[in-house]
């Protein structure tokens, strides 16, 4: 992402959101957002994008061997989910006493 400006996104960290484009995707199934990187344009999402690590010995994990971990995925490929419409949804931000909050354009709610 550019360095000039920085991006502004809709999805914070534990919210619920679905997957709409790629290898894990599924529409119907909200998951949580476990990280959200703005400067790389990037989400961790939980469940999602699994890639194995091989890992050695270390002082903390003395075993080592194959560990299965989340990895990043672009936040254009998710979509905030509406739990009072019960789907996927856009967001606008306007500001309600003085503070900026999320609304959803299906349900017309207040996000959290």
């Amino acid at each position: 992402m550019s360095n000039r400006f920085k991006p502004k996104f809709n999805i914070k960290k534990g919210d619920n959101v679905v997957v709409i484009a790629g290898d894990d995707k599924d529409v119907k199934k909200p998951r949580k957002v476990l990280e959200v990187f703005p400067d790389k344009g990037r989400i961790l999402v939980e469940g999602v994008n699994i890639v194995t690590r091989h890992t050695k010995p270390s002082a903390q994990n003395t075993r080592g061997g194959i560990v299965k971990k989340e990895a990043s995925i672009h936040i254009s490929n998710v979509m905030l989910w509406d739990a009072k419409a019960g789907e996927a949804t856009k967001v606008k931000r306007t500001r309600e006493n003085g503070k900026l909050v999320r609304i959803s354009k299906k349900s017309e709610g207040v996000i959290k």
